[in-house]
């Protein structure tokens, strides 16, 4: 063994210097000298190769390459201008393999991503990787997923090591300070001209709505650069604080004041349905029965209409962002979360700040991580009182695919309404169910309707499962209202859909013609009139509080007054003004700078997690802790080291009798990614209850010296 281990050392992992035949320098002479070129040709070959694994098709890549042959070299010359760096190293070659494996790289990931969703993988996916690592084992991340990451992961870096030992160093003269200068113009005049001169003509564009068309149209290195560098927003042309007093001034001339108290006002309740589209919106397929019947219901009996909502097949954080929030993701960078940029760090007016402002209490619930998409983080910033995420619910029923059911939220949301006796709530509840991936195997035993009309038997199957899913969804809603109808206090509840699912649809697969648009559907207890109207997702809860005489709120106000008044461009200019003033400029909009909606202390959850005792299992292997609220993500800390138990219930969980010792102090904590601790229970003194045995009892004919003798 140690013979093998040393010829693989020796031959692997051990430079030698070689003498090469004078062709061999000849050849590596030119390529020193023409390295420009080879450059030149090898980021041509780098972008196909990117082009090819992303599209995952090669007559797309060479349509690409022939129907916009500058948009390929422009992407060309960014891969050229990344490979300039080699000029500052001794091994040049080992620099162009890290540089191009790099995009290669990338692209590969964004293929991958590409057959779970319809969005490109985009810079600010880095930022949501804490958020993957949480989905180990659900069909986004699965083990055999893992393994094959960690496997070409691991030789990649074996071979990159290999290589650095073995590779060729080059040995010429180099002009450190001329290299240098040259790298710098590269960078900084090069590329920003050229952008410049790409996107005022139409070569590139600097903005694009849909992202997934601006990938196709403007190639993956120019398209995922652009997240890189496009953070935030830009201050609007003429932001000043004269700007902003005149909007303000319209606002005022045209609002109403609030109409209802703390004493009177109703319930509000937000519900995002998850990937929810109404099935009659799918033209090219027909079910064997519909499998939202109570959805259409409140369609045919309350307000309802289209929603235009920001994104397609993913990024629900920011259609979430523009309903709660009333600003435009627009003017962001592209593929931008605001969650994960502007709100990790600045407090941000939203629907739940302003409906505290008048006394409502308001509430986050959802069944999934409290730290995904940072949000417990961004719910603090826009004024939520209280966030119960799915490490505070005792979660039993999970999807195929691995999400939990959505019939928890409704005893869960009732909670947070409960919970506040003396006043109004505001709760936005978030579902999961209908989440993808959607299998292409028939996993289900009793779907819960048959579809037509779809030639290929694995894209059925994937319809199959969504539509199965639908009605799930749909039951939630039936139950949810009617839990609402048993509780005397007026409610009103909007539903809608944050996005279309991941199923390679087209404009022409919808009724609607547009893959922006879901829909919502409302339900209220105190007799409102069915206006329908189609909304944008940054008007909803404005047209929604507008609706029960709330008048409160920079955005709200803004979008109440204006929306109909002025011309679009007029209108959304102003959007752009307010929501940079707010997040990014001096907040002129309020009075003297300072924000009257400073960020909340959030509490995790409505109820109290309790240890109520510590006993001896029946078998003596375990202790069997006794409370109350436990859940799959509950773990003991015992004095402060944190331990994983084995989950029995939500009032009972179990650990070795071995990690518990007298005195020890125990607390029950709900911890979410990263080991954050949610809420933690009471501290619980351990005092094990003393074992007493009667040795005269062991055998009533052994002697007492006979058991001295025999326990010595």
């Amino acid at each position: 063994m140690r013979k093998r281990l040393q010829y693989l050392k020796e031959t692997l992992f051990t430079r030698r210097e070689t003498e090469h035949s004078e062709r061999f320098y000849k050849y590596v002479g030119f390529l020193n000298k023409y390295s420009y070129l080879f450059h030149f040709l090898l980021s041509c070959t780098v972008v196909f190769l990117v082009e090819l694994v992303s599209r995952r098709d090669l007559l797309s890549t060479i349509r690409f390459i022939a129907e916009t042959p500058v948009t390929y070299l422009y992407n060309a010359f960014l891969i050229f201008a990344s490979l300039s760096l080699v000029y500052l190293f001794r091994r040049r070659a080992f620099a162009r393999l890290i540089i191009s494996s790099f995009w290669i790289i990338l692209g590969i990931i964004n293929g991958v991503i590409l057959t779970n969703r319809v969005t490109p993988f985009n810079f600010q996916d880095l930022t949501c990787i804490p958020d993957l690592l949480t989905m180990t084992g659900t069909s986004y991340f699965t083990p055999a997923l893992v393994v094959t990451v960690l496997i070409a992961g691991s030789a990649f870096i074996i071979g990159c090591i290999i290589f650095y030992i073995k590779g060729p160093v080059f040995k010429g003269r180099t002009n450190k300070m001329m290299t240098s200068l040259f790298i710098l113009a590269v960078i900084f005049i090069a590329i920003p001209a050229t952008t410049k001169a790409a996107q005022d003509n139409k070569i590139v564009e600097s903005y694009f709505a849909n992202i997934a068309q601006g990938y196709e149209d403007y190639g993956f290195v120019y398209s995922f650069s652009t997240g890189v560098l496009d953070r935030g927003m830009d201050e609007p042309k003429n932001y000043n604080e004269e700007t902003i007093d005149s909007i303000m001034d319209a606002v005022a001339d045209s609002k109403e004041e609030t109409t209802v108290t703390a004493e009177t006002a109703p319930n509000i309740i937000c519900v995002l349905l998850e990937s929810f589209v109404d099935p009659n919106e799918f033209n090219f397929m027909t079910y064997s029965q519909d499998p939202t019947p109570f959805y259409h219901y409140l369609k045919e009996n309350f307000t309802t209409g289209y929603l235009t909502v920001p994104v397609i097949g993913a990024g629900t954080a920011n259609s979430e962002f523009e309903v709660l929030t009333g600003m435009k993701l627009q003017y962001f960078g592209t593929g931008e979360y605001p969650y994960k940029t502007i709100l990790k760090e600045t407090d941000c007016e939203g629907i739940a700040a302003d409906l505290k402002s008048i006394g409502y209490g308001t509430h986050a619930v959802h069944n999934n991580g409290g730290n995904f998409y940072s949000r417990v983080n961004a719910f603090s910033m826009m004024g939520f009182d209280t966030f119960t995420s799915k490490e505070l619910m005792n979660i039993t029923e999970f999807t195929p695919n691995g999400w939990a059911e959505d019939a928890i939220l409704v005893e869960e949301t009732i909670k947070t309404l409960l919970s506040t006796p003396d006043q109004p709530d505001f709760t936005y509840t978030i579902t999961v169910g209908t989440h993808g991936t959607y299998s292409t195997e028939p996993i289900l035993e009793d779907p819960f309707c048959e579809i037509y009309g779809i030639e290929s038997e694995e894209v059925t199957n994937q319809w199959t499962y969504y539509m199965h899913q639908l009605n799930k969804t749909d039951q939630f809603i039936q139950n949810l209202i009617s839990e609402l109808e048993k509780i005397d206090e007026d409610t009103i509840v909007v539903f809608w859909g944050d996005h279309l699912p991941t199923m390679g649809l087209t404009e022409e697969d919808m009724v609607s013609g547009d893959l922006y648009k879901t829909s919502y559907v409302t339900w209220n207890n105190f007799g409102l009139e069915k206006e329908d109207t189609d909304l944008y997702a940054y008007q909803l809860m404005a047209d929604i509080l507008d609706t029960v005489g709330i008048h409160e709120g920079t955005m709200v106000n803004y979008h109440q007054t204006q929306a109909d008044v002025l011309d679009y461009e007029t209108y959304i200019n102003g959007i752009e003004q307010l929501q940079y003033d707010i997040l990014y400029g001096e907040r002129y909009c309020y009075e003297n700078g300072e924000t009257p909606y400073p960020p909340t202390d959030i509490v995790m959850g409505i109820e109290d997690v309790v240890i109520n005792d510590i006993s001896l299992s029946e078998d003596g292997t375990q202790y069997i802790i006794t409370g109350e609220n436990f859940t799959r993500w509950s773990r003991v800390y015992i004095n402060d080291t944190k331990l994983k138990p084995v989950y029995l219930s939500g009032t009972q969980l179990a650990i070795d009798v071995g990690e518990l010792e007298s005195g020890d102090i125990v607390v029950i904590s709900q911890v979410g990614s990263n080991s954050t601790r949610f809420r933690d229970s009471n501290e619980y003194a351990f005092m094990p209850e003393p074992v007493t045995e009667d040795i005269f009892s062991i055998n009533d004919t052994e002697t007492t010296e006979e058991i001295i003798t025999t326990e010595e």
